[in-house]
């Protein structure tokens, strides 16, 4: 162990919530504010102790109902300094497992001990967008437009369509995506019922017109009872050959925030390190393959570590869609048939983003700290975590639990 290493003291997410469900009328930022008041009460810091903030959130429609800079906004409600630097990032679906690796940069620098990454997303509360009406065009018919809605990615085709035909190239058939899909649900409900999320959750009080406010602590989104039949009923979205709603995550709402710092400083501050960042990686590719970049930027981030994947004991690639999980996995086992399935019984073992939720600027940092608690639970050892973001962007890390 150095004094130098970079350490996680903290992590924690709200549960997540389905589209049109408990949390659709609480902006992504109340959300924000609650795990960053969270994580520092179970590190036992306070703000002043923080030295930057990254925070990751992707839907800009839903950012702006709250004037943008949410980052800034969350960190003032949440009572913390008026002099902690913030920086708001959008890096797609990367964006707070990138605030992570942006805090550790940091650190690295010398230009801070102690950083703070929070996601945030309620895709729920994205308003529509009344587009060039702003200088008025005569008796043209209002034009509304749906942020959500992919399609609007004009030259670029439906990120559905490019995961169903990449995982047609490695020969992943739509049964097989199904039964990712339905064993997501499977792996969330034995999670659930043995109490391993119970590490990473904080509540989150609903306020009523009338009565006390309900207590969100569960996440929503899951159905353990989905089965083989069901799945395979399903049509295909977007013109894609195998992914449907059933493979594919929702549209969400959460936030997760973690905590970082020196090894030095959690020895000062009698902060006990959870896990220590072995390495980082980043990558990008062609538009319409991103369902290989978690693949690639595991594989990055083990030859920084030195490591292979047979040294892992975990891995958690986020399920943007099943397409991807599966892809990644192959790329990780070089298209060997057996490996494959090896790593697949190593891969998501609590369950993923088609159970739980996928609420895009938090989902980088839920997979990180759910692969840092299971390690522990575990007694310790390896694993890497790796996420993919529209257009093809990628973001990794490896980290090691003592």
């Amino acid at each position: 162990m150095n004094r130098d290493d970079i350490v996680i003291v903290s992590g924690v997410r709200t549960p997540f919530s389905k589209f049109g469900g408990a949390l659709k009328e609480i902006h992504s930022t109340d959300l924000g504010v609650i795990v960053i008041k969270e994580s520092l009460q179970r590190a036992g810091l306070n703000g002043e102790d923080l030295d930057e903030l990254y925070y990751g959130m992707c839907d800009q429609a839903e950012a702006a109902l709250y004037d943008n800079v949410n980052g800034r906004q969350a960190l003032l409600r949440a009572g913390l300094p008026n002099n902690l630097v913030s920086l708001t990032i959008d890096r797609a679906c990367c964006s707070s497992l990138c605030a992570v690796d942006l805090g550790r940069r940091a650190i690295l620098l010398g230009e801070a001990d102690t950083c703070m990454a929070v996601g945030a997303e309620n895709m729920s509360n994205t308003p529509l967008l009344i587009s060039r009406h702003r200088w008025g065009i005569g008796m043209q018919p209002l034009l509304v437009q749906d942020y959500l809605n992919p399609i609007t990615y004009r030259e670029y085709t439906p990120l559905g369509r490019d995961a169903g035909e990449i995982a047609m190239e490695y020969d992943i058939s739509r049964e097989e995506q199904d039964k990712w899909a339905m064993g997501s649900h499977q792996k969330w409900a034995a999670a659930d019922k043995a109490g391993r999320f119970n590490d990473e959750l904080v509540s989150v009080e609903i306020p009523q017109r009338k009565g006390d406010p309900v207590i969100f602590n569960k996440d929503e989104l899951p159905r353990p009872d989905t089965n083989m039949d069901a799945l395979s009923k399903l049509k295909t979205i977007y013109g894609s050959p195998s992914v449907t709603a059933g493979n594919a995550p929702g549209l969400d709402a959460g936030a997760a925030a973690v905590i970082i710092m020196r090894r030095s400083q959690a020895e000062e501050k009698g902060v006990e390190p959870l896990a220590t960042i072995v390495s980082t990686a980043s990558g990008a590719s062609e538009p319409r393959r991103m369902a290989e970049l978690p693949g690639f930027v595991i594989q990055k981030a083990l030859k920084k570590a030195d490591l292979t994947v047979d040294d892992l004991d975990i891995i958690e690639v986020n399920e943007a869609f099943a397409a991807v999980t599966l892809v990644a996995t192959k790329i990780l086992a070089e298209r060997e048939e057996t490996k494959w399935r090896k790593i697949l019984e190593k891969t998501n073992p609590n369950g993923g983003a088609i159970a739980i939720g996928h609420p895009v600027g938090a989902s980088g940092a839920r997979i990180l700290m759910n692969l840092m608690y299971e390690l522990k639970r575990r007694g310790g050892g390896y694993g890497v975590c790796g996420i993919c973001g529209g257009l093809a962007q990628g973001d990794a890390m490896v980290i090691r639990v003592d």
